[in-house]
Formats: C-alpha cells, structure tokens, sequence
C-alpha cells in the first residue's frame, strides 16, 4: 500500500504572500484597463469622445451609440440579422471542424507508431513557423482551383488546418495512459469508441483551448479577398464598413468595439481554467 502523503504546505509567511498578492492585483489591474477604457467608450456622448486629454471613465453615461449602430444597420439593404447567421455558421463550423480534425489526426500519431508517423509530425511542427501572410496567396489559388471563392468554405475550410491544433492535442493525449486505452480493448471496444468516449473526455482542457484560439480567429474574419457578395458578408466586415464614415461616427465605432470583443472575452472567462491547465501540462510526459 501506498504510503499517504500529507498535502505540500507553503513556507511561506502572511507578509510575503499579501504582498505577493498585491503585486500580482496590480497588474491584473493594469491588464484590464484597455477592456475597461473600451468599455467606457461605448457609452460616452460624442462631446466626451473628443476631449483632450481623453478621460478615462465616462460622465454622462448614454446608449446612443447603440441606438444610431442599430438605425444604421436598419437602413442596410442586408438585415444585419445576416451578418449575425453567417458569422456564427463560419465560427461554429470552423471551430467545431477543427477540433474534431485535428483531434482526430493527433489521436494515432499520439498512440501509434507507423512508417512515416515521425516525418510527418515534424512536418506539423515545421508549418507553425509561417504565419498567415506566407500562406495567403498558395490559400486564395488553391480555394479558386476548388471553384470555393466567394463561399463561406473558403473561410472554413483553410481554418480547419491550423497546424498548432494538431500538435496541442497531440501533446496532451501522449499523457493518456496506454494501460487504460489496452482495457477499453480487452473489454471489446473499438477504435472509434476509444476516440469518442475515452481519449476526447480526457483531453478537454485541450480541445477547449482550441475553442478559445479559433473562435476569436473566426469571429473576427471579414472574408478577406475570399467574399465578395454582400450576402455572405460577415458581422464584422459590416459594422467595419459602419465604423468607416468618418469622426461623426466614432461614437458608434465605440459600440462596435465593444460588441466586436464581449462573445471572445466572455467565451475565455468561462473556459479560462481549463486553458491555464493546458498550459501547465502540455508539455509533461509519463
């Protein structure tokens, strides 16, 4: 048996760590000062907007930004309620998509070793090192050989390949033991059982943190050179194009941040602990 270990304590004295404490509340403090500058911009009346030097909080809080962001929207010939569809079917899709993609992909390079298993790792490993820009145009002629430009799969489908969800996941379903994907075997479950009911429960963490890195990514795509017509048109390159009249508009162009960055910033609040988690285990093996 076993010997019991008593829970590791802290030599740490009440002084030391209040002061830790508010080390660590000052710049927690400090990091939320953009949210709280954006968030007060949203509700200042224009006359507030254009004083110098700038004030941070508001004084006169008003909601007309919102009111003049939905006349706007109103008088579009595209109902913003569009806009609204077709950005959450290219974020949902494409979110979904991935994690089930690279999930599934990770799972035997994490569990298997077959011929060619290492090289094409390393070729994962390697396509982290180029950003988007590298990629854009071999993206836009290989969407335009496939007949996708001016669809929503051609923003989906290349979000599908992010190489860093393939090595998250792989990295963190290496530390499943071999021992309890050997039992589910013996107990007459097949490969497919073993992804869905055992592996996937047991990466959550990972898979979540894949949530939050794509979706924002999604959320905030405008289409790019891929779309042209109006009415696949994302939420974002409609109040970008509202936000592009001018100072008159700044108020409104406030708004629009505001609303831009509250479903991200949410999404991450609520899945914050789990995303800490993989970041502190990742990188650990057996």
């Amino acid at each position: 048996m076993a010997a019991f270990r008593m829970p590791r304590r802290l030599n740490r004295s009440f002084t030391v760590s209040f002061m830790l404490f508010a080390f660590l509340a000052v710049f927690g403090a400090f990091m939320a000062l953009p949210l709280i500058y954006a968030v007060n911009n949203a509700f200042k009346p224009l006359n507030e907007l254009f004083l110098f030097p700038p004030r941070f909080f508001v004084n006169n809080p008003t909601m007309d930004n919102f009111y003049d962001l939905v006349a706007l929207m109103g008088n579009s010939w595209v109902p913003l309620s569009r806009y609204i569809v077709n950005t959450l079917f290219i974020t949902i899709v494409g979110t979904v998509g991935h994690i089930l993609l690279s999930s599934a992909a990770a799972y035997p390079l994490a569990k298997y070793r077959f011929p060619g298993s290492r090289i094409l790792f390393s070729i994962v490993v390697m396509s982290l090192m180029f950003s988007g820009h590298v990629t854009a145009i071999p993206n836009y002629m290989v969407m335009s050989w496939l007949g996708w430009i001016n669809t929503h799969a051609s923003i989906i489908v290349p979000s599908l390949a992010f190489p860093l969800g393939l090595f998250l996941m792989k990295q963190f379903m290496e530390q499943i033991p071999d021992a309890l994907l050997e039992a589910a075997k013996i107990d007459g479950a097949n490969e497919y059982r073993i992804y869905w009911t055992i592996v996937m429960p047991n990466v959550k963490p990972a898979w979540l943190t894949l949530m939050i890195l794509q979706f924002p990514m999604l959320w905030g795509s405008d289409g790019g050179n891929f779309i042209y017509s109006e009415n696949l048109k994302t939420l974002h390159y409609a109040l970008g194009q509202i936000t592009a009249g001018g100072i008159a508009r700044a108020g409104v162009g406030a708004a629009v941040a505001l609303i831009l960055m509250v479903v991200p910033i949410t999404l991450f609040i609520i899945s914050q602990s789990n995303v800490l988690q993989t970041m502190a285990t990742s990188g650990m093996k057996e």
